[in-house]
Protein backbone atom coordinates (compact mmCIF):
# COMPACT_ATOMS: atom_id res chain seq x y z
CA UNK A 1 0.00 0.00 0.00
CA UNK A 2 1.63 3.29 -1.04
CA UNK A 3 1.95 5.80 1.76
CA UNK A 4 2.50 9.50 1.16
CA UNK A 5 5.07 11.35 3.25
CA UNK A 6 3.38 12.83 6.30
CA UNK A 7 4.28 16.42 5.47
CA UNK A 8 2.11 16.05 2.40
CA UNK A 9 -1.03 15.55 4.46
CA UNK A 10 -1.39 19.27 4.89
CA UNK A 11 -2.11 19.60 1.25
CA UNK A 12 -5.38 17.75 1.84
CA UNK A 13 -7.78 18.49 3.81
CA UNK A 14 -4.49 26.19 40.31
CA UNK A 15 -2.03 23.62 41.78
CA UNK A 16 -3.28 20.61 39.96
CA UNK A 17 -3.18 22.59 36.72
CA UNK A 18 0.22 24.12 37.42
CA UNK A 19 2.30 21.63 39.41
CA UNK A 20 5.28 22.84 41.49
CA UNK A 21 7.73 22.12 38.68
CA UNK A 22 5.92 24.65 36.49
CA UNK A 23 6.51 27.78 38.56
CA UNK A 24 7.28 30.20 35.76
CA UNK A 25 9.67 33.11 35.75
CA UNK A 26 10.83 35.08 32.75
CA UNK A 27 14.52 34.24 32.13
CA UNK A 28 16.84 37.26 32.33
CA UNK A 29 18.41 36.46 28.99
CA UNK A 30 15.19 35.81 27.13
CA UNK A 31 15.34 37.14 23.57
CA UNK A 32 12.13 39.08 22.98
CA UNK A 33 10.65 38.70 19.55
CA UNK A 34 7.00 38.51 18.55
CA UNK A 35 4.64 40.46 20.80
CA UNK A 36 1.42 38.58 21.54
CA UNK A 37 -1.79 39.18 23.45
CA UNK A 38 -4.14 36.71 25.10
CA UNK A 39 -7.81 37.65 25.25
CA UNK A 40 -9.49 35.68 28.01
CA UNK A 41 -6.34 34.84 29.96
CA UNK A 42 -7.87 33.61 33.22
CA UNK A 43 -9.89 30.65 31.97
CA UNK A 44 -8.12 27.32 32.03
CA UNK A 45 -7.04 27.49 28.39
CA UNK A 46 -6.00 31.14 28.66
CA UNK A 47 -3.92 30.49 31.77
CA UNK A 48 -2.33 27.49 30.06
CA UNK A 49 -1.37 29.79 27.17
CA UNK A 50 0.27 32.19 29.62
CA UNK A 51 2.19 29.32 31.18
CA UNK A 52 3.51 28.07 27.82
CA UNK A 53 4.28 31.48 26.32
CA UNK A 54 6.21 32.70 29.37
CA UNK A 55 8.83 30.07 28.53
CA UNK A 56 8.66 30.54 24.75
CA UNK A 57 11.99 32.05 23.58
CA UNK A 58 10.54 33.86 20.56
CA UNK A 59 7.64 35.80 22.07
CA UNK A 60 6.76 38.46 24.61
CA UNK A 61 3.31 38.54 26.18
CA UNK A 62 2.30 42.16 25.80
CA UNK A 63 -1.34 42.20 26.92
CA UNK A 64 -3.67 39.84 28.73
CA UNK A 65 -7.36 40.49 29.27
CA UNK A 66 -9.94 39.23 31.72
CA UNK A 67 -13.41 40.59 32.39
CA UNK A 68 -13.61 38.89 35.78
CA UNK A 69 -10.17 39.87 37.08
CA UNK A 70 -9.40 43.19 35.37
CA UNK A 71 -6.83 45.14 37.37
CA UNK A 72 -5.42 42.06 39.09
CA UNK A 73 -2.10 40.40 38.37
CA UNK A 74 -2.63 36.98 36.86
CA UNK A 75 -0.35 35.67 39.59
CA UNK A 76 -3.10 36.61 42.06
CA UNK A 77 -5.49 34.31 40.17
CA UNK A 78 -2.93 31.58 39.46
CA UNK A 79 -0.06 31.92 41.98
CA UNK A 80 2.07 29.46 40.03
CA UNK A 81 2.34 31.97 37.17
CA UNK A 82 5.14 34.08 38.61
CA UNK A 83 4.88 37.16 36.41
CA UNK A 84 3.91 40.79 36.81
CA UNK A 85 1.39 40.69 33.95
CA UNK A 86 -1.81 42.54 34.89
CA UNK A 87 -5.20 41.59 33.47
CA UNK A 88 -6.91 44.36 31.52
CA UNK A 89 -10.51 44.85 30.47
CA UNK A 90 -11.08 43.91 26.87
CA UNK A 91 -10.76 46.78 24.42
CA UNK A 92 -9.91 45.24 21.05
CA UNK A 93 -9.17 48.66 19.54
CA UNK A 94 -6.31 49.22 21.99
CA UNK A 95 -4.54 45.90 21.53
CA UNK A 96 -1.32 46.66 19.66
CA UNK A 97 0.16 43.16 19.39
CA UNK A 98 0.39 41.74 15.90
CA UNK A 99 -0.48 38.21 17.07
CA UNK A 100 -3.54 37.45 19.21
CA UNK A 101 -4.87 34.37 20.97
CA UNK A 102 -8.59 34.55 21.70
CA UNK A 103 -9.73 32.23 24.48
CA UNK A 104 -13.32 33.39 24.86
CA UNK A 105 -16.56 31.39 25.20
CA UNK A 106 -18.32 30.15 22.08
CA UNK A 107 -20.49 32.89 20.63
CA UNK A 108 -18.50 35.66 22.33
CA UNK A 109 -15.42 35.25 20.18
CA UNK A 110 -16.73 35.99 16.69
CA UNK A 111 -17.23 39.74 17.13
CA UNK A 112 -13.83 40.23 18.76
CA UNK A 113 -12.08 38.12 16.11
CA UNK A 114 -13.88 40.03 13.36
CA UNK A 115 -12.63 43.34 14.77
CA UNK A 116 -9.06 42.10 15.11
CA UNK A 117 -9.04 40.54 11.65
CA UNK A 118 -10.10 43.82 10.06
CA UNK A 119 -7.16 45.47 11.82
CA UNK A 120 -4.72 43.08 10.15
CA UNK A 121 -3.94 40.93 13.19
CA UNK A 122 -2.98 37.27 13.01
CA UNK A 123 -5.24 35.23 15.26
CA UNK A 124 -5.54 31.77 16.76
CA UNK A 125 -9.08 31.41 18.09
CA UNK A 126 -9.66 28.72 20.70
CA UNK A 127 -13.47 28.90 20.59
CA UNK A 128 -15.70 26.93 18.23
CA UNK A 129 -16.81 30.04 16.36
CA UNK A 130 -14.71 29.45 13.25
CA UNK A 131 -14.27 25.67 13.24
CA UNK A 132 -17.43 24.78 11.31
CA UNK A 133 -17.49 25.85 7.68
CA UNK A 134 -21.29 25.85 7.40
CA UNK A 135 -22.90 28.66 9.45
CA UNK A 136 -26.24 26.84 9.52
CA UNK A 137 -24.59 23.85 11.19
CA UNK A 138 -22.99 26.19 13.71
CA UNK A 139 -26.32 27.84 14.47
CA UNK A 140 -28.03 24.47 14.90
CA UNK A 141 -25.50 23.11 17.38
CA UNK A 142 -24.55 26.29 19.26
CA UNK A 143 -27.94 27.98 19.30
CA UNK A 144 -26.79 31.41 18.11
CA UNK A 145 -26.60 33.08 14.72
CA UNK A 146 -23.13 33.40 13.26
CA UNK A 147 -22.35 37.10 12.87
CA UNK A 148 -19.12 36.77 10.89
CA UNK A 149 -20.00 34.35 8.12
CA UNK A 150 -17.64 36.14 5.76
CA UNK A 151 -14.67 35.00 7.87
CA UNK A 152 -15.53 31.31 7.82
CA UNK A 153 -13.90 30.89 4.42
CA UNK A 154 -10.78 32.68 5.66
CA UNK A 155 -10.36 30.49 8.73
CA UNK A 156 -8.09 27.43 8.54
CA UNK A 157 -8.81 24.46 10.78
CA UNK A 158 -5.77 24.28 13.02
CA UNK A 159 -4.83 20.61 13.08
CA UNK A 160 -1.19 20.72 11.92
CA UNK A 161 -1.00 17.03 11.10
CA UNK A 162 -3.55 17.61 8.31
CA UNK A 163 -3.36 21.28 7.39
CA UNK A 164 0.18 22.43 8.02
CA UNK A 165 0.67 24.11 4.65
CA UNK A 166 -2.61 26.03 4.90
CA UNK A 167 -1.81 27.10 8.45
CA UNK A 168 1.48 28.60 7.27
CA UNK A 169 -0.30 31.19 5.17
CA UNK A 170 -3.30 31.81 7.42
CA UNK A 171 -4.24 34.96 9.30
CA UNK A 172 -7.04 33.23 11.20
CA UNK A 173 -6.68 29.71 12.58
CA UNK A 174 -9.58 27.94 14.26
CA UNK A 175 -7.94 25.85 16.96
CA UNK A 176 -9.61 22.41 17.12
CA UNK A 177 -11.67 21.14 20.02
CA UNK A 178 -10.15 18.66 22.46
CA UNK A 179 -12.38 15.69 21.67
CA UNK A 180 -12.09 16.26 17.90
CA UNK A 181 -8.29 16.37 18.10
CA UNK A 182 -8.15 13.03 19.87
CA UNK A 183 -10.71 11.37 17.57
CA UNK A 184 -9.47 12.75 14.25
CA UNK A 185 -5.86 11.73 14.92
CA UNK A 186 -7.13 8.21 15.67
CA UNK A 187 -9.11 7.90 12.47
CA UNK A 188 -7.28 10.00 9.87
CA UNK A 189 -5.03 7.27 8.41
CA UNK A 190 -7.91 4.80 8.20
CA UNK A 191 -10.14 7.19 6.27
CA UNK A 192 -7.42 8.69 4.11
CA UNK A 193 -6.56 5.23 2.79
CA UNK A 194 -10.16 4.01 2.60
CA UNK A 195 -9.61 1.17 5.07
CA UNK A 196 -12.81 1.39 7.15
CA UNK A 197 -16.55 1.55 6.61
CA UNK A 198 -17.52 5.17 7.10
CA UNK A 199 -20.87 4.36 8.71
CA UNK A 200 -19.39 2.09 11.39
CA UNK A 201 -17.39 4.58 13.46
CA UNK A 202 -17.90 4.74 17.23
CA UNK A 203 -15.92 7.20 19.36
CA UNK A 204 -15.91 6.64 23.13
CA UNK A 205 -14.07 9.44 24.93
CA UNK A 206 -13.26 10.21 28.55
CA UNK A 207 -12.14 13.66 29.68
CA UNK A 208 -10.82 15.33 32.79
CA UNK A 209 -12.93 18.01 34.45
CA UNK A 210 -11.01 21.01 33.11
CA UNK A 211 -12.62 20.27 29.75
CA UNK A 212 -15.79 21.83 31.17
CA UNK A 213 -14.05 25.15 31.78
CA UNK A 214 -13.57 27.16 34.97
CA UNK A 215 -17.16 28.31 35.43
CA UNK A 216 -18.79 26.81 38.50
CA UNK A 217 -21.50 24.19 38.00
CA UNK A 218 -23.08 21.34 39.93
CA UNK A 219 -21.87 18.84 37.32
CA UNK A 220 -18.22 19.68 38.02
CA UNK A 221 -18.62 20.15 41.79
CA UNK A 222 -16.05 17.97 43.61
CA UNK A 223 -18.54 15.65 45.38
CA UNK A 224 -20.31 15.04 42.06
CA UNK A 225 -17.14 14.16 40.14
CA UNK A 226 -14.99 12.45 42.75
CA UNK A 227 -15.20 8.61 42.75
CA UNK A 228 -17.59 8.81 39.81
CA UNK A 229 -17.69 8.31 36.05
CA UNK A 230 -20.59 9.57 33.98
CA UNK A 231 -21.65 9.89 30.36
CA UNK A 232 -23.09 13.21 29.24
CA UNK A 233 -24.59 14.82 26.13
CA UNK A 234 -24.87 11.34 24.61
CA UNK A 235 -25.48 11.64 20.88
CA UNK A 236 -25.83 15.43 21.04
CA UNK A 237 -22.42 16.79 22.00
CA UNK A 238 -21.39 19.94 20.13
CA UNK A 239 -18.15 18.37 18.94
CA UNK A 240 -19.99 15.84 16.75
CA UNK A 241 -20.35 18.11 13.69
CA UNK A 242 -16.72 19.20 14.00
CA UNK A 243 -15.48 15.61 14.03
CA UNK A 244 -17.79 14.62 11.17
CA UNK A 245 -16.78 17.63 9.08
CA UNK A 246 -13.08 16.77 9.25
CA UNK A 247 -13.55 13.03 8.82
CA UNK A 248 -15.68 13.70 5.72
CA UNK A 249 -12.83 15.68 4.19
CA UNK A 250 -10.51 12.74 4.74
CA UNK A 251 -12.98 10.20 3.37
CA UNK A 252 -14.19 12.53 0.59
CA UNK A 253 -17.74 11.55 1.43
CA UNK A 254 -20.25 12.09 4.23
CA UNK A 255 -19.30 10.49 7.54
CA UNK A 256 -21.66 10.01 10.49
CA UNK A 257 -20.33 8.84 13.84
CA UNK A 258 -21.62 7.67 17.19
CA UNK A 259 -19.92 9.77 19.85
CA UNK A 260 -20.23 9.25 23.61
CA UNK A 261 -18.24 11.52 25.96
CA UNK A 262 -17.65 10.77 29.62
CA UNK A 263 -16.50 12.83 32.58
CA UNK A 264 -13.86 11.18 34.76
CA UNK A 265 -12.35 12.35 38.08
CA UNK A 266 -9.13 13.72 36.58
CA UNK A 267 -8.05 17.34 36.34
CA UNK A 268 -6.86 17.05 32.76
CA UNK A 269 -6.40 14.54 29.96
CA UNK A 270 -8.48 12.71 27.35
CA UNK A 271 -8.55 9.06 26.35
CA UNK A 272 -10.53 8.24 23.20
CA UNK A 273 -11.28 4.72 22.01
CA UNK A 274 -12.41 4.57 18.39
CA UNK A 275 -14.02 1.51 16.80
CA UNK A 276 -14.60 0.91 13.09
CA UNK A 277 -15.23 -2.02 10.76
CA UNK A 278 -12.48 -2.77 8.26
CA UNK A 279 -13.43 -3.01 4.58
CA UNK A 280 -10.92 -5.82 4.12
CA UNK A 281 -9.06 -7.92 6.62
CA UNK A 282 -5.70 -6.43 7.54
CA UNK A 283 -3.12 -7.76 9.94
CA UNK A 284 -2.30 -5.62 12.94
CA UNK A 285 1.31 -5.37 11.75
CA UNK A 286 0.17 -3.80 8.48
CA UNK A 287 -2.13 -1.31 10.20
CA UNK A 288 0.59 -0.23 12.62
CA UNK A 289 2.84 0.41 9.62
CA UNK A 290 0.10 2.53 8.01
CA UNK A 291 -0.09 4.70 11.15
CA UNK A 292 3.68 4.91 11.52
CA UNK A 293 4.09 6.04 7.91
CA UNK A 294 1.21 8.53 8.13
CA UNK A 295 2.66 10.23 11.22
CA UNK A 296 6.36 9.59 10.56
CA UNK A 297 7.28 13.29 10.28
CA UNK A 298 4.95 14.51 13.03
CA UNK A 299 6.87 15.70 16.10
CA UNK A 300 4.00 15.32 18.55
CA UNK A 301 2.30 12.08 17.48
CA UNK A 302 3.72 8.79 18.74
CA UNK A 303 2.49 5.40 17.49
CA UNK A 304 3.02 2.76 20.15
CA UNK A 305 4.32 -0.74 19.35
CA UNK A 306 1.92 -3.65 18.91
CA UNK A 307 0.36 -4.67 22.21
CA UNK A 308 0.99 -1.28 23.85
CA UNK A 309 -1.76 1.23 24.57
CA UNK A 310 -1.57 4.84 25.75
CA UNK A 311 -2.43 6.19 29.17
CA UNK A 312 -3.30 9.71 30.18
CA UNK A 313 -0.50 10.23 32.69
CA UNK A 314 2.12 9.92 29.96
CA UNK A 315 0.83 12.94 27.99
CA UNK A 316 -0.43 15.33 30.68
CA UNK A 317 1.25 18.77 30.59
CA UNK A 318 2.48 18.16 27.06
CA UNK A 319 1.54 18.64 23.41
CA UNK A 320 1.90 14.92 22.74
CA UNK A 321 -0.62 12.48 21.32
CA UNK A 322 0.02 8.78 21.84
CA UNK A 323 -1.84 6.21 19.76
CA UNK A 324 -2.13 2.44 20.14
CA UNK A 325 -4.25 0.06 18.11
CA UNK A 326 -5.35 -3.51 17.70
CA UNK A 327 -7.54 -5.64 15.43
CA UNK A 328 -10.52 -7.74 16.47
CA UNK A 329 -10.02 -10.45 13.87
CA UNK A 330 -13.30 -12.26 14.49
CA UNK A 331 -15.32 -9.13 13.78
CA UNK A 332 -12.87 -7.58 11.29
CA UNK A 333 -12.84 -4.45 13.42
CA UNK A 334 -10.01 -2.03 14.23
CA UNK A 335 -9.76 -0.42 17.66
CA UNK A 336 -7.64 2.72 17.99
CA UNK A 337 -6.91 4.46 21.29
CA UNK A 338 -5.42 7.91 21.70
CA UNK A 339 -4.46 10.06 24.67
CA UNK A 340 -3.88 13.80 24.78
CA UNK A 341 -3.94 16.55 27.40
CA UNK A 342 -7.22 18.39 26.85
CA UNK A 343 -5.56 21.69 27.85
CA UNK A 344 -2.44 20.85 25.83
CA UNK A 345 -2.75 19.21 22.43
CA UNK A 346 -6.51 19.62 22.88
CA UNK A 347 -6.28 23.39 23.31
CA UNK A 348 -3.45 25.71 24.34
CA UNK A 349 -0.24 23.94 23.36
CA UNK A 350 -1.78 23.12 19.99
CA UNK A 351 -2.58 26.84 19.66
CA UNK A 352 1.10 27.60 20.26
CA UNK A 353 2.07 24.92 17.74
CA UNK A 354 -0.14 26.74 15.24
CA UNK A 355 1.49 30.07 16.12
CA UNK A 356 4.92 28.54 15.55
CA UNK A 357 3.86 27.38 12.09
CA UNK A 358 2.22 30.71 11.18
CA UNK A 359 5.27 32.68 12.30
CA UNK A 360 7.83 30.29 10.79
CA UNK A 361 9.35 29.39 14.14
CA UNK A 362 10.61 25.87 14.71
CA UNK A 363 7.37 23.97 15.25
CA UNK A 364 8.40 22.46 18.57
CA UNK A 365 9.64 25.73 20.09
CA UNK A 366 8.36 26.18 23.63
CA UNK A 367 6.61 22.82 23.49
CA UNK A 368 9.33 20.23 23.89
Amino acid sequence: MPIEPSRGHSEGIGEALFPPSSVLRIPNLKRWGLKVSIIGATGYTGAELVKILLRHPEVEIETITSQSFAGKKISEVYPRLSTGLVCQSLDAERIASSFIFTALPHGASMEVVGNLYLRGKRIVDLSADFRLTNPLVYEKWYGVAHKKKNLLKQAVYGLPELYREKIKGARLVANPGCYPTSAILCLAPLLRYNLIKEDSIIVDSKSGVTGAGRKLSLKTHFPEVNENLSAYQVGCHRHIPEIEQELAKLAQKEVKITFVPHLVPLNRGILSTCYADLKDFLKLKDLVEVFEDFYREEPFVEILPQGCFPQVKDVVNSNRCQIGLTVDGKRRRVIVISTIDNLGKGASSQAVQNMNIMCEFEETTGLS
